[in-house]
């Protein structure tokens, strides 16, 4: 029973090596090459970051390069389609689904130079079974069943999937050194948005506390400058017992050309703090006038209460990392929203409010407690949370300090 296991599994795995490579054979024919693996060159592809909230982390990607005729040729997991039904729903649900795409290299890089990032290109050290490994793991995954798979920012990405098919054709585990001091995924999301403060402020509202929990270095090689500096030191041993360098050292092959600088706008911090300031103006307002200005909660816990709208979408509902738990909720939530006509009604006929002293209750105990919070908040949005207790506690105090105007 036990020998024809074993031979079901080596007709298996034979049936397996067969269909690869009869598709790398199909690759071959389709781009006119020939495998004289001693002509072969692969290297791993680091693309600068753009301006784009999807350019903002860079890129990854792996060229293939035959001296022999001249093909150039890079693999590229970074491919998906705005034009894909319901893309942004999906995205929000974290269901967003990329694919293995080949382009010729002078297709590949004008893109980036354009848009001005630099392209920087680290040769792979490996032998020429190591060389046909790579290629064949690539072209099964280009295969149509293959090349599709479920995008995971900070799990499975272009940079990962990179990383993970390299490892795999080295056959031999890879020594990226120590030298990593840990740092959470919150810090490089940081990082690579410096400069870019709405789409941080919009990345920081969206991730959770576990994008502050501490990473090591192969879960920050989801960043591909990350992973370009960890292969640059790189190591595995060889067949023969020798220490080998896994890629050379990094190098510009695309230089970024000059773009025009981005229009001035305000910072969320300017923003926010100066609608604080006309919050705290409002209610000295509405104090001397003996009345409540509540157009302005309209608009206030209006915009919380659809923040907190996606915020809570994220925490039940969306399968992307590091969203839940998000005690941004305790001060941005729909409940902000969904009350709104109940205490709404209560300032129009001054009366007393639960809902803002439940509110500032809540917001206080928040910032009492915010250097015990396992979460980093961003400063900006700080300020939001507030302005929503300033309001609250002005309309507490008025409607128990001074007696309420008849309606």
């Amino acid at each position: 029973m036990k020998v024809k296991i074993v031979l079901a599994s080596l007709i298996i795995a034979a049936a397996m090596l067969v269909t690869t490579a009869a598709r790398a054979s199909s690759f071959v024919l389709a781009t006119g090459d020939t495998l004289h693996l001693d002509k072969v060159r692969m290297s791993l592809l680091t693309c600068a970051p753009g301006d784009e909230i999807y350019e903002l982390f860079g890129h990854t990607a792996i060229r293939y390069v035959n001296a022999d005729n001249g093909t150039d040729l890079v693999f590229n997991y970074g491919m998906f389609s705005f034009n894909t039904p319901h893309f942004v729903w999906r995205f929000v649900k974290g269901e967003t689904d990329y694919q293995l795409g080949i382009t010729n290299f002078d297709w590949f890089w004008p893109e980036y130079h354009r848009r001005g990032s630099e392209v920087y290109e680290q040769e792979l050290n490996l032998t020429d079974e190591q060389k046909l490994s790579l290629l064949l793991a690539l072209v099964d995954n280009y295969a149509p069943e293959n090349r599709i798979y479920r995008y995971n920012f900070f799990y499975d990405n272009c940079t990962t999937r990179a990383r993970d098919k390299i490892e795999e054709a080295v056959g031999a585990v890879v020594d990226y050194g120590e030298d990593f001091k840990p740092t959470t995924f919150r810090n490089i999301v940081h990082q690579f948005a410096n400069g870019h403060e709405w789409s941080q402020l919009g990345m920081d509202i969206c991730i959770g506390s576990q994008a502050d929990a501490p990473i090591d270095a192969r879960e920050a090689m989801f960043a591909p400058f990350y992973y370009k500096d960890f292969l640059d030191k790189a190591f595995y041993t060889g067949s023969t017992g020798a220490r080998v360098k896994l890629a050379g050292a990094p190098h510009v092959i695309v230089t970024a050309a000059e773009t025009a600088p981005q229009p001035w706008m305000p910072s969320p911090m300017l923003v926010f703090a100066t609608l604080f300031a006309l919050t705290a103006a409002t209610c000295v307002i509405e104090w001397r006038m003996g009345r409540t200005l509540w157009g302005i909660d309209i608009i206030l816990f209006g915009a919380a209460g659809l923040g907190g709208l996606v915020v809570a979408f994220l925490v039940l509902f969306s399968t992307h990392p590091a969203t839940s738990p998000n005690y941004m909720l305790l001060f941005m939530h729909p409940a902000h929203l969904l009350l709104m006509p109940f205490y709404i009604y209560k300032e129009v006929k001054r009366r007393k409010s639960y809902y803002h002293l439940t509110n500032a209750v809540v917001i206080v105990l928040f910032f009492a407690f915010i250097f015990v919070i396992p979460q980093e908040f961003n400063g900006a949005i700080l300020f939001l949370a507030l302005s929503l207790l300033l309001r609250s506690v002005c309309y507490t105090l008025r409607t128990n300090c001074k007696k309420p105007t008849a309606a």
